[in-house]
């Protein structure tokens, strides 16, 4: 399929999921914000560095698309797991075997709670396998489900983890709307049961019939002159109606992001192997992306002690951080040091199956950067001051955030 291809589409700028084929069998799903931008982001020169090889395939064999439009992010989100699911489509691969991946499921209880669990944990945890009712997913978006939730639960609040009417006393997430009070004995069992239903429906895909029964049930209160409950059953439709995904709107600018020329840049810090920590900085088209940093603490990748290995120690931080398959692939990979640190770079992405550019930042004796080593001269000389920024937010971030963590342990 080519760009000029997508024309005849009439793509909206709507949120939705869209379907890659060819000839009638599907390729590839996933879900946007905005249909429009999301597919013409597959058509990008980068498409490799951002996606992979396999996705590049797949829009060479790919030569039809359809879509479903939907009202919100929240409900493409979960309409994407379901379509999924439903075709297991061969480039969705991640999505259907990746036990890392999240499940929502409903336990089979009295007072069934609402859980977010990981494949993983579905396939090995035999006494939760047999407390589950309904299971929905996978879904390939950690993060955005989490958003998701939280969204959900504000619409119908559920339990999770509080005891059946255990205590008089509500538990905090009662206090602040997200539990219905089955820990106080405040709701019965129907009425919580009917929660319960609408939340499966709305995994379901069902919206219209969740509309559907609370409008039944606000004209059924109401003719017994219950006004107060008529009122909130009309705010809780008006709220399915218009739902503020926000919170997921976000991830529309994470879209974008992804057409800028996004530097990762890593680094490890440690007091003689004490309090080892690690950091990842971003630098997007040039300027420092603050709001992407994140931080590792060293873990030993299974070693009871964590030793003095600097490699070791950045193959753990790239390992983790390249299991994040819902942040953005960067471009450029920057590591702290010479041809050692490199080759663990490279030798991650390799394991991995990342084609991305790696580049070292070599210091002299005063910490100063010398020399950027790496097989991609026309990068680093287009990106040497970017590769140079991200280098030393990553030295400046990994000591700032060490020294936090040795001032708790002294």
């Amino acid at each position: 399929m080519q760009k000029l291809d997508l024309k005849k589409f009439n793509l909206p700028e709507q949120s939705g999921v869209y379907f890659f084929k060819q000839g009638k069998t599907i390729l590839y799903i996933g879900k946007a914000s905005s249909l429009r931008d999301r597919v013409r982001s597959y058509f990008n020169p980068d498409l490799g560095l951002t996606r992979g090889v396999g996705i590049v395939q797949m829009i060479e064999l790919a030569d039809n698309l359809s879509f479903i439009e939907t009202d919100s992010v929240l409900e493409a989100l979960i309409l994407e797991a379901s379509e999924i699911k439903k075709h297991q489509p061969k480039y969705n691969t991640r999505e259907k075997d990746d036990r890392s991946f999240n499940f929502v499921v409903i336990t089979k209880e009295i007072f069934p709670r609402v859980l977010l669990v990981r494949g993983k944990e579905l396939q090995e945890n035999e006494d939760l396998a047999g407390k589950i009712k309904y299971q929905f997913g996978p879904f390939p978006h950690g993060g955005e489900l989490k958003e998701a939730l939280k969204i959900i639960r504000r619409l119908f609040p559920y339990r999770d983890k509080c005891m059946p009417q255990a205590t008089l006393k509500p538990c905090f997430n009662a206090q602040i709307g997200l539990c219905p009070g089955v820990c106080s004995g405040i709701i019965s069992t129907k009425e919580y049961g009917l929660i319960i239903k609408n939340i499966k429906h709305l995994f379901e895909g069902k919206k219209t019939t969740i509309i559907k029964d609370l409008t039944k049930q606000m004209k059924a209160v109401a003719l017994v002159l219950n006004f107060e409950k008529a009122e909130e059953i009309k705010r809780k439709i008006f709220a399915l109606n218009h739902i503020q995904d926000i919170a997921l709107i976000k991830y529309r600018h994470k879209e974008k992001e992804a057409k800028m020329f996004r530097i990762e840049a890593f680094d490890v810090s440690h007091l003689s192997g004490h309090s080892t920590v690690g950091v990842m900085t971003v630098v997007l088209d040039g300027e420092i992306d603050k709001g992407a940093y994140r931080k590792f603490t060293i873990k030993g990748l299974g070693k009871k002690k964590v030793q003095i290995d600097d490699i070791a120690n950045l193959k753990e931080i790239l390992t983790r951080r390249f299991t994040h398959t819902e942040w953005i692939i960067p471009q450029l990979v920057v590591v702290d040091g010479g041809q050692a640190q490199l080759k663990a770079g490279q030798s991650v992405l390799l394991f991995l199956g990342l084609d991305i550019p790696v580049v070292g930042v070599v210091k002299d004796k005063h910490h100063r950067p010398r020399e950027i080593i790496g097989n991609y001269k026309k990068i680093i000389e287009n990106r040497k001051r970017e590769i140079i920024l991200a280098n030393s937010e990553a030295h400046r971030f990994a000591i700032h955030f060490h020294r936090q963590i040795y001032k708790q342990v002294v």
